[in-house]
């Protein structure tokens, strides 16, 4: 039973929180009804996202027993079998997706079975081909805000959209770099794009990804400000998080700790106090009005 609560990582659900974004930003948490909505559909994002990592270790299981940590993976060790842990992942993504079906709409559903199929499809095929294995994962981030949108019945401005896009793939981008920086030479031994990637390449990307997340996040909270029509300049000034929380992680980045994000976010104090005044000055903009 350890070993398959680790398999489904939990440290993971962090980046579920995503689906409360869209309806936070439309300032509707603040109502029961689709505060539930959005609660249920994050337990629905956990469940199904718990379901896709146990498959995703079942057909890794070769290439995680040569990578120096992910070796220790209970699939991976032998801790868990793979009838067991393909079984108790796809009770998982049904369980997931019974849950959002809770939420009365079933366009949650849909969009929930979108993720798992993308997912499923990166798990198989897609994480082996350069460049398209960054945009899938990053789309997975994307996704869980459509999720949380469509469960509350909200729109997603485009800024908000390109923003997540954009943010998804630096932090997606860093991920790889930091793993090609760890491993070294053996590095498309463990995963086969690595050996399509260069330290170079990688920074340009992250560059590109980081200042187009910047420019977006402007963007999306200027025109949330004039939708708002308030005199307040809470909005404007959760640039300045958010900038320094983006700079702070590519120092992280460049350093060679973000190989695993969750991980980087669980211990790093100034990126969770940056993250902390974030909420809260943009949470000023949206109630206080």
């Amino acid at each position: 039973m350890v070993g398959l609560v680790r398999s489904a990582r939990p440290l993971q659900w962090v980046k579920n929180v995503l689906v409360f974004a869209a309806p936070g930003a439309a300032g509707v948490l603040d109502n029961w009804t689709s505060a539930s909505k959005a609660l249920l559909v994050f337990a629905a994002c956990c469940l199904a996202s718990s379901g896709c990592y146990l498959w995703n270790d079942v057909f890794d299981v070769g290439s995680d027993r040569l990578h120096p940590v992910k070796r220790l993976r209970p699939v991976a060790s032998g801790l868990v079998t793979l009838p067991a842990a393909a079984t108790v992942g796809t009770a998982l993504i049904a369980a997931g997706c019974g849950v959002a079906a809770l939420a009365g709409r079933w366009q949650t559903v849909a969009v929930l079975g979108v993720y798992v199929a993308s997912t499923m499809a990166y798990t198989v095929w897609l994480k082996h081909v350069a460049v398209v294995d960054l945009v899938v994962v990053a789309s997975g981030f994307v996704l869980r805000a459509a999720i949380g949108a469509v469960a509350v019945d909200v729109e997603m401005s485009s800024w908000f959209v390109l923003c997540t896009v954009f943010g998804s793939l630096f932090i997606v981008t860093g991920k790889r770099y930091a793993e090609l920086r760890e491993i070294g030479d053996g590095a498309s031994e463990v995963r086969r794009t690595l050996g399509d990637y260069s330290t170079g390449y990688l920074r340009i990307v992250l560059t590109l990804a980081c200042g187009a997340t910047l420019l977006t996040y402007c963007q999306w909270a200027f025109e949330t400000k004039e939708l708002a029509d308030t005199e307040w300049p809470f909005y404007e000034l959760s640039i300045i998080p958010m900038l320094t929380a983006l700079l702070r992680y590519l120092l992280v980045v460049e350093n060679g700790q973000g190989a695993a994000p969750e991980e980087v976010f669980a211990r790093d104090r100034v990126l969770q106090l940056l993250g902390l005044c974030w909420v809260v000055v943009f949470a000023l903009g949206v109630y206080l009005r």
